[in-house]
C-alpha cells in the first residue's frame, strides 16, 4: 500500500488531520486498532473552543454541530454562598460550544467513509519503521489477519498515550517526559435529566469540587471530586445525587435528577512528552500530552496540534519546504505548556486537598476572579482558547 501520510489512530485528532489534508489534495490512510462501534461510543470531552468550531466548520464537518451544539457564553463560578457568572463575550469576545467528543468523532467518521480517504478499523501489530528516512513505513495486520506494509512520505501518530508512536519518538534518546498525578479523581455521570443551569457550574465546596455540565437540552453531565482509589460500586445513584445536591447547594435552586445512564471514575493527571517529532514521524494529541479535564483543554489542544501539523505537511509535501515541519514541535509545545498551566491552575484552585491553609488560598483566588475584571478576563481568554497562530 502507498500513501502520502499514514495516520495511526482514528480518534478525533487523526480523523480531523486526514480531513484537513484531504481538502488540500494530500492522500492519507487512517489506521485504527478498535472497531468503529467502540470508537464512536467512547465518552470523552464536551467543550469546544472557538478555534475548534471554526476549524470543523471550515472542514465541512460542522453542520450537525451548528444544528445540535449548544453555544455557551460563560461559566458560573461557585463557592459557599456565592454563584458568580463570567460573561465570555464581554470579557474576551469569544464563546465555547457544548458538543460531545463522541458526536465530533461520529461526524468525522461519517465524512471519512463517504468518499473520503481510506479508514481501516480493527488493525493490530502497528509498527512505524524507518522514520528517520524520507520514506517511512507502517507495518500492521489488517482486520482479516493479513500482514500489510503502508509506504508513506510522513507518519502522524495520533494513537494516544498507549499507542505505538510515542515510544518510537522517545527511542531517539533525546526525549523528555514530564508528569504529574493529582491526588483526586472525578466520578462522572451521564443522566437523562434536563440541565438545571444555563451555563456550566464550577463549584468549590468543603467536601470537594463539583462540575455541572450538559450534553443536550435533555442530558446532563455531572462530576464529583473523589479519591483516586474510589470504587464506582460504592456510589449508588441516591448517594451521587445527594452529594451533588450538597455541593451545588444555593438558596432557591436545586439539581435536576433523572436516570443515570453512565458512571465512571476518571483519574486526574498531566503528561507532556517532548519532542513531538522524530524524522518523518509526528505526534499529536494524547500521544504527546494529557491534561486534567478541569480546563476543557484536551480535545481542543489535539485539534490545535493537527491544524498546525496539516499546514506543515502541506508545505513539506507540496512545496518541498521543511521550515514548518522543523518548527512544528516547538510551536505545538508552546501551546501545550500554556494549556497545561491553565488546566493545572483550574484544577488546583477548585479541588480540596484536605489542607485548610490551601482552602483559604483557593477561596481568596476565587474571590479575586469574581471581583476583578482583569483576573476574570485572564480566565476567560484561556478557557475559550487563545488564538491559534498559523
Amino acid at each position: 500500500m502507498r500513501t502520502q501520510v499514514g495516520i495511526i489512530g482514528a480518534g478525533p485528532a487523526g480523523l480531523l488531520l486526514s480531513r484537513l489534508l484531504h481538502l488540500q489534495g494530500i492522500d492519507t490512510v487512517v489506521l485504527e486498532n478498535r472497531s468503529r462501534d467502540y470508537v464512536e461510543a467512547r465518552i470523552r470531552a464536551g467543550i469546544l473552543e472557538q478555534h475548534s468550531v471554526d476549524t470543523l466548520t471550515a472542514a465541512g464537518v460542522g453542520d450537525r454541530l451548528q444544528r445540535e451544539g449548544l453555544e455557551h457564553r460563560g461559566i458560573h463560578l461557585q463557592y459557599p454562598g456565592t454563584r458568580a457568572t463570567l460573561d465570555f463575550p464581554e470579557l474576551c469576545g469569544r464563546t465555547v460550544w457544548v458538543y460531545g467528543q463522541t458526536e465530533v468523532t461520529k461526524d468525522l467518521i461519517r465524512t471519512q467513509l463517504d468518499g473520503g480517504p481510506p479508514l481501516l478499523f480493527e488493525v493490530s501489530d502497528v509498527r512505524p519503521e524507518d522514520v528517520d528516512s524520507d520514506s517511512p513505513r507502517i507495518r500492521f495486520t489488517d482486520a482479516d489477519g493479513t500482514e500489510q506494509v503502508l509506504e508513506c512520505d510522513a507518519i502522524a501518530g495520533t494513537d494516544g498515550f498507549h499507542g505505538a508512536s510515542r515510544p518510537v519518538v522517545q527511542a531517539a534518546g533525546a526525549g523528555r517526559v514530564w508528569e504529574r498525578t493529582y491526588p483526586y479523581a472525578w466520578l462522572g455521570i451521564l443522566a437523562d435529566a434536563a440541565p438545571a443551569t444555563d451555563e456550566l457550574i464550577y463549584a468549590w465546596h468543603p467536601e470537594g469540587f463539583a462540575l455541572y455540565s450538559m450534553r443536550s437540552p435533555s442530558v446532563s453531565r455531572l462530576y464529583l471530586q473523589v479519591d483516586p482509589g474510589e470504587e464506582i460500586g460504592n456510589w449508588s445513584d441516591d448517594r451521587i445525587w445527594d452529594n451533588l445536591e450538597r455541593r451545588f447547594a444555593l438558596e432557591g435552586w436545586s439539581v435536576n435528577t433523572g436516570t443515570i445512564t453512565e458512571k465512571s471514575v476518571l483519574p486526574m493527571r498531566s503528561f507532556v512528552s517532548a519532542p513531538m517529532r522524530r524524522g518523518r514521524l509526528f505526534l499529536a494529541g494524547d500521544a504527546a500530552h494529557i491534561v486534567p479535564p478541569t480546563g476543557a483543554k484536551g480535545l481542543n489542544l489535539a485539534f490545535a496540534d493537527v491544524t498546525l501539523l496539516a499546514q506543515a505537511l502541506v508545505r513539506l509535501l507540496q512545496e518541498k519546504q521543511s521550515d514548518l515541519v522543523d518548527s512544528y514541535s516547538d510551536r505545538a509545545l508552546a501551546r501545550v505548556w500554556r494549556c497545561t498551566h491553565f488546566s493545572w491552575f483550574m484544577t488546583s484552585m477548585l479541588h480540596r486537598s484536605g489542607d485548610e491553609f490551601d482552602a483559604e488560598l483557593q477561596l481568596s483566588q476565587l474571590r479575586r476572579i469574581v471581583e476583578s475584571e482583569p483576573a476574570a478576563r485572564e480566565l476567560a481568554e484561556n478557557y475559550t482558547g487563545l488564538p491559534l497562530e498559523i
